[in-house]
Formats: structure tokens, C-alpha cells, sequence
């Protein structure tokens, strides 16, 4: 049996590329990863200082 070879009879070389497909679809996961994480510090943030400030007084009556 021998290897794969292309229209001239010359060997291919039996390397796997992602598809572009495959490589689009990791960058909008990671996208989304992002735009979810960079909510949560923002959401996360706001309530760490509404609690300072009600520690300290500042939002009391």
C-alpha cells in the first residue's frame, strides 16, 4: 500500500489544519468569555463599593 499522493504522483503530506470555521468559533467563545467576565467585575465592583459605602456610613440616614 502506498501514501496519498496529489495529481502529479508526488507525495502529500498528511498535516491537519484547523478550519476556518473551527477557528472562528473558538474566537467568539472566547469573546463571549470576556464580555461575560468583564460584566461580572464591573457587577462585582459595584455592589463591593455600595457595600463600602453603606459600611462607612456614607448611604446611612
Amino acid at each position: 500500500m502506498t501514501g496519498a499522493t496529489d495529481g502529479d504522483g508526488e507525495a502529500v503530506s498528511e498535516v491537519r489544519r484547523p478550519s476556518v470555521a473551527a477557528v472562528a468559533r473558538d474566537r467568539r467563545v472566547w469573546l463571549i468569555l470576556a464580555v461575560v467576565a468583564g460584566l461580572l467585575v464591573c457587577c462585582c465592583s459595584a455592589v463591593v463599593g455600595t457595600l463600602v459605602a453603606l459600611s462607612s456610613g456614607l448611604l446611612g440616614a
